[in-house]
């Protein structure tokens, strides 16, 4: 064996390989496993230490595979970092949130844009959006842009409205903009054809800073032991860029797969009439390697939470609204199919299962067309699929990223507001899709839930609300599914099975070490599970100076 470069002993090493062995030592060479034993430390003729050899002595702490985090918003994570947390249960009320405005505000010079984030109208004591004539009263003097936990409503003030452009008389038939009851714009932005129009005028981040964000927000990552994330939505050139340097120069030291979103894709985008394998060649060089290109994004519905997400049937709360699909089904048709003949793997937003039912009625049509065994096309969240969806998705060989943590954050409201006792206990349907043997895997969408993996495992095994309540127990899954879908099968959904996702030789030295085994703790406890290192390429990245082995 060559010269070791990383040799962690004394641990209990969860391969996560075919057989599910466990091991005991375990070598690096040059960034990758060279050896594993199921011996404390390696026989001494295996393996040629020299001065450089680092060795860990974990003392019996859990090794695992790095987590794999298959759908989140690093990007946004970033851009996020130093606006006004409106998040609840941080804030109550929405004067909670204007007092947190008109603080930031007192902070500022006239005139200067304030934004904040991760309100939730449900969550509030108000049960009800703020408006224009709300933040007006916390911040006269700036233009205020809030936005919605679930990404997908926001609120501007007066002053942010008038800076772009819009006036009541110009929206006043558009159902995408809120009204109050005399007819008048009321702020409240319904999805991206209204939250569009202020793109424009909101301020850009200089690059410097935002490097700086999103290095503290990649550090934010590693200290959970993420060793391969999925920025779910790459919009632009300015954000490919920055993400794109933050790979190469180690800002962002996890290895990194980029959703780019079809309007980049389409004749007046940025890679108009790019193939799949020009787009992704163009990633690898300006990353130096350290970042893919994961698929061509696009979204077919809204949130469940803000009754944008399209369902069969009609909301609990509202028997008059059922949501509404993005894309009429022809277009999406051939939207898909374009970009399955380019040759890229596509991943398409559906929470609602009217979205669900015709995002894959679209993957058929383009897989009839041109048949491809190997695409692993796949629908993100999947929050509200039927039996007759997952048949589907099992049929057409479509992988699902579930965001499972609706169950904990959103889980009571879906029963009693959003989708009624039935369906709320079916959101997210785990179990199902094992029953179906579905490639999926699990994800915090992060920002909207904070990142956490042992979290979303906690999640998946419980289905624990945060009152306390189990919302549907029979789609629990046991816990080697679940630390499957945030490892080895988050390697296969990212074509990556070869080069990561267990412990094997050969394979990328990607690990994340615990303070204790998940398999073994009472379930309820995973998520209090501490990260003691996480490394990646046999590197130490992070260190719990918190807990000692």
């Amino acid at each position: 064996m060559k010269n070791v470069d990383l040799l962690l002993t004394n641990a209990n090493i969860l391969t996560l390989d075919g057989a599910n062995r466990v091991a005991k030592s375990v070598a690096v060479t040059k960034g990758r496993i060279s050896g594993i034993w199921s011996q404390p430390e390696p026989p001494s003729n295996a393996v040629n230490m020299s001065a450089q050899t680092k060795v860990l002595n974990l003392r019996g702490a859990t090794v695992i595979p790095g987590f794999i985090e298959t759908h989140n918003h690093i990007l946004a994570c970033a851009y996020l970092k130093g606006n006004v947390d409106c998040s609840s249960p941080l804030n109550t009320t929405i004067q909670d949130i204007l007092n947190a405005i008109e603080e930031k505000a007192a902070t500022m010079t006239a005139g200067e844009w304030i934004q904040g984030h991760s309100y939730d109208d449900t969550s509030l004591a108000d049960k009800r959006h703020p408006t224009r004539e709300d933040l007006d009263q916390a911040a006269p003097n700036h233009p205020v842009y809030i936005t919605h936990i679930s990404g997908h409503i926001a609120v501007a003030n007066s002053k942010a409205i008038e800076l772009a452009g819009i006036d009541d008389d110009q929206y006043t038939d558009n159902p995408h903009f809120g009204k109050d009851l005399a007819g008048r714009l009321n702020g409240v932005l319904y999805e991206a054809p209204a939250m569009n129009a202020f793109q424009t005028v909101l301020p850009v981040m200089d690059k410097s800073t935002f490097l700086e964000r999103l290095g503290e927000a990649a550090r934010d990552y590693v200290a959970q032991g993420i060793t391969m994330t999925t920025d779910a939505g790459v919009w632009d050139q300015e954000s490919l860029t920055i993400i794109l340097e933050a790979a190469k120069t180690g800002i962002m030291p996890m290895r990194s797969q980029l959703m780019i979103m079809h309007s980049l894709l389409t004749e007046q985008g940025l890679f108009a009439n790019y193939s799949a394998s020009e787009v992704e060649q163009e990633i690898d060089k300006r990353s130096n390697g350290r970042a893919r290109l994961d698929s061509a994004k696009l979204f077919q519905d809204g949130s469940i939470q803000g009754l944008t997400g399209a369902l069969r049937d009609p909301y609990y709360c509202n028997k008059e609204e059922n949501g509404q699909l993005f894309y009429e089904q022809a277009a999406l048709n051939e939207i898909i199919s374009s970009l399955h003949q380019r040759g890229f793997r596509v991943a398409i937003h559906g929470n609602g299962d009217r979205a669900i039912g015709s995002i894959l009625e679209g993957f058929e049509y383009a897989l009839q067309a041109m048949p491809r065994l190997d695409h692993r096309h796949r629908i993100e969240h999947v929050q509200t699929a039927a039996l007759e969806d997952l048949d589907k998705m099992a049929e057409l060989k479509v992988a699902g990223s579930f965001f499972i943590n609706h169950v904990y954050y959103w889980g009571q409201r879906h029963e009693q507001i959003f989708l009624g006792p039935e369906r709320a206990k079916r959101i997210s349907p785990l179990k199902d899709a094992v029953d179906r043997n579905l490639l999926f895997t699990l994800h915090s969408d992060c920002p909207v839930t904070p990142i956490s993996p042992l979290f979303l495992i906690w999640a998946a095994v419980n289905r624990q609300t945060r009152e306390g309540d189990i919302l549907g127990p029979d789609q629990k899954i046991d816990v080697m599914t679940a630390l499957r879908a945030m490892t080895i099968d988050g390697a296969i959904l990212n074509f990556q099975e070869q080069n990561c996702g267990s412990i094997e030789v050969g394979k990328y030295a990607d690990f994340a070490v615990l303070d204790k085994d998940l398999t073994t703790v009472n379930p309820l406890d995973i998520k209090d599970i501490e990260v003691l290192y996480t490394i990646i390429d046999g590197v130490v990245e992070y260190e719990n100076k918190n807990v000692k082995v």
